[in-house]
C-alpha cells in the first residue's frame, strides 16, 4: 500500500479526473481519508453510483399515486421513503394513510402479498445490476405460484451505457466493486475498445490506492485501459446465474436517469410474458415527468459538473435531517458524504 500511496501522491502530471460511480466507493473514500491526500491535479469526482440518488422525480410521484389508492400497500428500501417528489414524498403519502412497509428483499413483499391476498402489493424495484436477480426471482415465483395481487413497479438500471454518456466527464472511472461482482469484467474491456478507460476497485485503504495508482500510471501512457484490482472477488464472467435469470424476466429499456435524462438501453422492464406483473401496466399509470426542486442541484452533481459544497441549499436548508434533494436522502448519497465527513 505505501508504494501506492507515494504514486497517487506523487503524481504531477496533466489534470486527471477520475469518477467512481459506486455510493460505496464515495462513502470509504470519505471515511479513509483518501481525498486530503491527493494532489491538486488529481481530482476524483462522485458520479451517478447510487441506485436511490438517479431514480427520477417522476418515478417517486408515481409511487406516490400507488400508495395513495385503495387497497395497495407499497414495499421499498428504506432510503426510497423519504426521496422527494414533485409535491411530496413517500414518507407524506404515508402521512396521509398510504401503507408503506420496508423491506428487505423483494421475497419479503412477495410473502406480504401471499398472506395479504385481498390488498395489492407493490414492490419498488429500483437499483443496478446486484438488486435486480432478486426482484426478478420474485415475479418469477409470483408466476409459478400463481400470485395475483404482487407487482413491481421499476426503476431499474445497467451500468454499461451510462459510462458511455459520461464518457466527457472523466478521464477515468472506478468501476464498481459490487456490480462488477454480477457483470464480471468483459464488459470494461469492451468499453476500452470504445475507448473509455477505468480500474475496478475493491473498498480497502489498499485496494482503492491501488487502483488510483494504476489508473496513474496507465493514464500516461496515452491509450486506453482496463485493469481488475479487485481479482479476489470480481471474475470475468462474473455471476452468471444471477445475469441468466435477469434475461429470462427482464430485457433492456431506455430509461430516465435523474441529472442524466434518458440513456438508451440502460434500463430493464418485464418481458412480454411477465408484464401482468408491471405495476405501471397493471394500474394504467399515466405518464410523468416530475418537477425537482429548481434549487436542487443534484442532477448537476450526479453528473459531475458540480460538487456539493457548490449547491447554496447544501448544508444550509438542505441536511440529513430535512433533505430537499436525493443525494442528501441516501445513505449512499454524494452529498451525505459530504456532509457525514465534514466537507461543508
Amino acid at each position: 500500500m505505501l508504494e501506492a500511496k507515494k504514486i497517487v501522491e506523487s503524481y504531477s502530471g496533466r489534470p486527471l479526473r477520475v469518477m467512481e460511480v459506486c455510493g460505496t466507493h464515495t462513502h470509504e473514500i470519505f471515511r479513509l481519508g483518501i481525498r486530503k491526500i491527493l494532489p491538486e491535479n488529481l481530482k476524483l469526482i462522485s458520479g451517478p453510483g447510487c441506485p436511490v440518488c438517479v431514480t427520477p422525480v417522476g418515478y417517486i410521484d408515481k409511487a406516490i399515486q400507488l400508495a395513495l389508492m385503495e387497497n395497495t400497500i407499497i414495499c421499498t428500501f428504506g432510503d426510497l421513503i423519504r426521496v422527494p417528489g414533485t409535491e411530496t414524498s413517500l414518507a407524506g403519502a404515508r402521512s396521509k394513510g398510504a401503507e408503506i412497509r420496508t423491506v428487505y428483499s423483494p421475497m419479503d413483499a412477495l410473502a406480504l402479498a401471499k398472506d395479504q391476498p385481498e390488498k395489492q402489493v407493490i414492490f419498488l424495484s429500483v437499483g443496478f445490476e446486484t438488486t435486480v436477480p432478486g426482484a426478478c426471482l420474485a415475479v418469477k415465483k409470483a408466476k409459478k405460484s400463481g400470485i395475483k395481487n404482487f407487482s413491481i413497479l421499476t426503476a431499474n438500471k445497467t451500468m454499461p451505457m451510462a459510462y458511455n454518456a459520461l464518457h466527457d466527464s472523466a478521464d477515468a472511472f472506478l468501476f464498481p466493486g459490487h456490480v462488477s461482482v454480477i457483470t464480471g469484467t468483459k464488459l470494461y474491456e469492451e468499453l476500452r475498445e470504445k475507448g473509455v478507460s477505468g480500474v475496478v476497485a475493491g473498498f480497502t485503504a489498499e485496494e482503492v490506492l491501488t487502483a488510483l495508482a494504476v489508473i496513474v500510471q496507465e493514464s500516461q501512457k496515452g491509450k486506453p485501459f482496463f485493469r481488475n484490482c479487485y481479482p479476489s472477488v470480481v471474475k470475468p464472467d462474473g455471476n452468471p446465474l444471477a445475469m441468466q435469470v435477469t434475461a429470462e424476466i427482464m430485457e433492456p429499456c431506455d430509461s430516465e436517469w435523474r441529472g442524466l435524462g434518458v440513456i438508451p438501453q440502460s434500463g430493464l422492464k418485464l418481458r412480454t410474458e411477465y408484464q401482468e406483473y408491471d405495476a405501471d401496466l397493471r394500474f394504467n399509470l399515466p405518464p410523468t415527468e416530475g418537477r425537482g426542486n429548481p434549487a436542487c442541484r443534484c442532477g448537476e452533481i450526479l453528473r459531475g459538473d458540480c460538487c456539493p459544497k457548490d449547491c447554496p441549499l447544501f448544508g444550509k436548508v438542505c441536511t440529513p435531517l430535512h433533505p430537499v434533494g436525493a443525494c442528501m436522502v441516501s445513505g449512499e448519497g454524494t452529498c451525505s458524504a459530504y456532509y457525514q465527513y465534514g466537507e461543508l
